[in-house]
């Protein structure tokens, strides 16, 4: 029951929508969570548990016009017993994982990633394989996810739970259909589970692939930094062959190899642009910096446009700050890490731009008037959060 408790307090605060029996989290509330929990128990107890089929929904991916992803939402009892069990089972995978892997584990950040690619970078890696698994979470072989899980863990019940949560059918368009291969995505034991089947690449590459480069992944997210172009080839071949016993596949359009001499190329990862600078201090040296992608500012871009448009005219303007204020510091608490100082500047602009446009049309007037009635006093007077000044930089050596 302790397990459960700590479980149904995860589920909580991560709120959700319902699943296919449309109950909430706050219908469980109010009806008694004790009781509910006390069934749970009962029937995992008894092996009479038995997972309901997950609800299909479509949501636009950001920065994507017009493309979409598959969310398979399980319902308030599953994601309660998927939690439990991802309690009793991250410790025991956790203590198998290795250096390379940083994606919903703890302790662990994109950031740490992202670190860690500086530093491969500077350490005279120029090469780099950008790796793009297509549809991960909806192609990972059964039979070899289990395979893995069943390497670690030799509880059978367990395991047909486990089992069963792979094989829970997919509620769409009032049609539900069998799932054969990948793991619901949406549900809180996915990303535990699609971390345990990727572990088979990094053992790979703590032997095969050690001398081709340094992995870095962040879940289904990975790049491999290289010292010559032959290696990273090498890299992306070797990717592609432990993927495929995984019924993995690399995308051949989205998947390539960036050279990063003297900041020629650069690529992205995990919402950043990494690209080699020159050191203002010492001419003819480069060193990795990153900033938020072109993707990243877009969809940034479209929040605050949204947030300023003509519908909002009728809104008060603190109202209108008070929507603005929690996204622009969301999203400088994680691009503040790096050197994403004239992209903040960049921001900042935009925000104050919007709301000059807002205002003026508010009250009839034509044009921005920033310059002389909106100015950046005025701006400032508003509480507007400002991203200027807010940047961790990171360090320009090769070593932490």
């Amino acid at each position: 029951m302790d397990v459960l408790r700590r479980a149904w307090a995860g589920v909580c605060a991560n709120r959700g929508a319902p699943g296919v029996d449309g109950m909430t989290v706050d219908a469980v509330a109010a009806s008694g969570v004790d009781v509910f929990l006390q069934d749970l128990s009962e029937r995992l107890r008894t092996y009479t548990y038995r997972p309901s089929a997950l609800r299909r929904v479509q949501i636009p991916k950001p920065g994507r016009p017009g493309e979409s992803r598959p969310l398979s939402i399980p319902t308030v009892a599953d994601r309660v017993v998927m939690t439990a069990a991802k309690l009793v089972l991250e410790p025991v995978f956790e203590a198998q994982f290795t250096e390379a892997s940083y994606g919903f584990r703890p302790q662990r950040s994109a950031i740490d990633a992202c670190e860690a690619v500086r530093v491969a970078a500077n350490q005279r890696r120029e090469w780099v394989f950008e790796a793009d698994i297509r549809d991960c979470f909806g192609t990972i072989d059964h039979d070899a996810l289990m395979a893995q899980v069943a390497r670690h863990v030799v509880d059978r019940p367990m395991l047909k739970l486990i089992r069963a949560w792979l094989r829970m059918g997919v509620l769409e368009g009032g049609v539900t259909s069998p799932t054969g291969a990948g793991t619901p995505q949406g549900s809180p034991i996915s990303p535990l589970l699609a971390n345990i089947a990727l572990h088979v690449l990094d053992e790979v590459w703590q032997d095969e692939g050690r001398r081709l480069g340094v992995l870095v992944r962040y879940c289904d997210d990975f790049v491999v930094l290289s010292p010559t172009r032959q290696r990273a080839e090498r890299a992306r071949e070797l990717a592609a062959r432990v993927l495929g016993r995984l019924g993995m596949r690399l995308h051949p359009e989205k998947s390539g190899i960036t050279c990063l001499t003297r900041g020629g190329q650069g690529f992205d990862f995990l919402g950043f642009h990494h690209r080699k600078v020159e050191s203002w201090k010492w001419r003819g040296r480069f060193y990795l910096q990153r900033w938020p992608s072109a993707r990243a500012i877009r969809v940034l871009r479209e929040k605050i446009r949204a947030a300023t448009g003509r519908s909002k005219t009728e809104r008060p303007v603190s109202a209108v700050v008070a929507d603005l204020n929690p996204v622009l510091r969301g999203w400088g608490a994680y691009f503040r890490n790096g050197n994403s100082g004239r992209k903040f500047n960049a921001v900042d602009g935009y925000v104050h731009e919007r709301l000059a446009i807002l205002i003026s049309r508010k009250h009839g007037r034509a044009g921005r008037n920033w310059a002389t009635r909106y100015t950046y006093e005025w701006i400032t007077r508003l509480g507007v959060y400002r991203l200027t000044g807010n940047v961790r930089r990171a360090t320009a050596h090769a070593s932490r």
